[in-house]
């Protein structure tokens, strides 16, 4: 299956559903089968200087009622190099334990960067991580795109080059069994479109989406609305940037935008501003459920 096969199949999700035939002629209501989790970002302070550990975001999560965790790659031990065998057997059983999934892993890459060396060396890391991800029995990982200054290319020069390298990472994702997801991230793809096409144009069904709902600026919620049938996992955060203007997120807003699609699938939670980040996070998770079942 291509990805505008994939494409079409998720766009019939947000069409009504008709028993042909069947006992029920009428409209059948949509089932959504949602999970929560939250993304280490949101501690990134705690994490970096050592008042909080992983483990730690796992006892939160379990505690709010949260279903899984997004173990994002920074915060790994020694990381980029790749952690031993216990230390993720640790947090897989630790996951285990506590009834989380863990849904997510995460790293950093840029493939706008004009040097070939160092693009080769990040797809080396997302291979790495693949592997990480594969033990842990997580099924997705995020990647970006990239950014910077790519010098005297183009645009579609970067891209080209870009997409290369992100079917060299599809490829490997296939044989690891893990959904690589690309995070727009506002700064190579700032609009539905570029990122639509950038997917198109890799076109395989082993690169998905993360939809970031903050990385989308000018009429923003129409961008969220129009990526929304390509997402395969969802960031939900406070703030939301229309017309580059920082303002708080309409949940009632983003709630019916997913349920529109018949999404089924993760929900993460990030919290980008100062201040409590357990609070934060319980907020927006119970603003977000409010909102849902509201609908």
């Amino acid at each position: 299956m291509n990805y505008q096969r994939r494409k079409v199949i998720k766009r019939m999700a947000a069409l009504p559903f008709f028993v042909i035939g069947g006992i029920n002629n009428g409209v059948l209501p949509k089932k959504h089968r949602i999970s929560y989790s939250v993304n280490a970002y949101s501690f990134n302070s705690e994490l970096r200087a050592g008042k909080m550990t992983l483990f730690d975001m796992m006892e939160f999560a379990a505690e709010i009622g949260l279903n899984a965790v997004d173990l994002t790659g920074y915060y790994f031990p020694d990381y980029p190099e790749v952690p031993s065998d216990a230390y993720l057997f640790k947090l897989k059983r630790k996951a285990l334990e506590l009834g989380l999934d863990i849904s997510w892993t995460g790293v950093r890459n840029n493939f706008a960067v004009t040097d070939a060396d160092s693009r080769q060396k990040d797809i080396q890391l997302i291979t790495n991580w693949l592997t990480i991800s594969a033990k842990l029995g997580s099924p997705f990982m995020r990647i970006f795109a990239g950014k910077g200054s790519y010098g005297q290319h183009t645009k579609d020069e970067v891209k080209a080059w870009m997409v290369n390298d992100l079917k060299t990472c599809a490829a490997i994702a296939e044989k690891q069994g893990v959904l690589l997801g690309l995070q727009h991230h506002n700064d190579f793809l700032y609009t539905s479109d570029e990122v639509i096409d950038l997917l198109e144009s890799v076109d395989s069904t082993w690169l998905g989406l993360n939809l970031d709902i903050g990385s989308l600026h000018g009429n923003t919620y129409a961008e969220i609305e129009k990526l929304a049938p390509y997402a395969d996992y969802w960031f939900i955060k406070e703030y939301v940037y229309p017309d580059g203007i920082k303002t708080k997120v309409d949940m009632d807003k983003i709630a019916k935008i997913i349920s529109n699609t018949g999404y089924k699938g993760y929900i993460s939670f990030e919290s980008l501003s100062d201040g409590k980040p357990k609070e934060l996070v319980a907020q927006m998770f119970n603003d977000f459920k409010v909102a849902f079942e509201r609908l």
